[in-house]
């Protein structure tokens, strides 16, 4: 198996649209014993669930990525993302394409809400494929690895917006800017247009102050098969422009937030409008 490595110093590729499925990935996890690393993430595992996903990324999403030069090829980064969809699809369709287009492909480690967590079977798997609990001692330990982080600021709402509000982003909340700042490494805007179809809601149920506050239940029992556009933008070196003190500021915190909520937001019209239509 051809494997995955977190360092690199080829140019990256463009890409505008899909590869054929590839089937012998396996990446190298830094593991702490019996081939998991210390937050669970097995090579075997993230080979199999690659090859699983194909089916949805060729096939059904048909995804296309664009500006795909500004992935990080190596280094701590931290990519931001809208999100939606009722289901987090988007941050399985992020995952998969960032494989495909690093080369040798690079493993992204999603941030998922604690209540996901909380979720038997799935947070076990989503482990093993890399993903990890947002806690500040987790990313902080991810960041000084080097690793490339996947977040969505929106968190449980993004994938909760009614059809109406369909790319039109909730308030960012400004953690992934706090980290950006004290370990000085660069936000990657990035845009997912398609996913905001794939599942419309009939409504939405709520529930007063349990965990998760509000489910939507969608008219179709499956996802649609919408296709997939995922738009890299340029980086933002917001630490250029501020010291690590300032990820102690709020008025800072919020003022950089703004700024990157601006760059997804501008990608995300800009995905719109290039596009040619939900299922082309």
């Amino acid at each position: 198996m051809i494997p995955f490595q977190t360092q690199t110093q080829k140019t990256p590729r463009v890409v505008v649209s899909p590869e054929p499925a590839r089937s012998r990935w396996k990446p190298a996890i830094d593991d702490a014993g019996a081939g998991y690393d210390v937050f669970g993430a097995n090579a075997t595992w993230a080979h199999r669930v690659a090859v699983f996903n194909s089916f949805l990324y060729d096939k059904w999403f048909r995804v296309r990525s664009y500006d795909t030069h500004n992935i990080p090829q190596h280094g701590g980064g931290i990519l931001v993302a809208n999100h939606s969809g009722n289901l987090p699809l988007d941050a399985v369709m992020i995952w998969t394409d960032v494989l495909r287009r690093t080369e040798p492909a690079r493993l992204v480690r999603p941030i998922a809400h604690h209540v996901f967590s909380a979720v038997p079977l799935f947070s076990t798997l989503a482990a093993r494929t890399g993903v990890v609990g947002g806690t500040r001692a987790n990313v902080r330990r991810l960041l000084t690895r080097g690793e490339l982080l996947l977040i969505f600021p929106e968190g449980v709402p993004g994938i909760l917006k009614g059809f109406r509000q369909r790319y039109k982003l909730r308030d960012f909340t400004v953690g992934h800017v706090e980290f950006a700042l004290r370990h000085r490494v660069p936000i990657y805007p990035v845009a997912v247009i398609g996913a905001e179809e794939q599942l419309p809601a009939a409504l939405s149920v709520r529930f007063g102050r349990s965990r998760i506050r509000s489910v939507s239940v969608p008219l179709f029992p499956i996802p649609l098969p919408v296709r997939y556009h995922i738009h890299y933008g340029a980086p933002l070196h917001l630490y250029q422009d501020h010291p690590p003190e300032s990820a102690d500021l709020p008025s800072v915190l919020e003022a950089c937030a703004r700024q990157t909520q601006d760059a997804v937001q501008a990608l995300v019209n800009k995905g719109r409008n290039e596009r040619k239509g939900v299922f082309a």
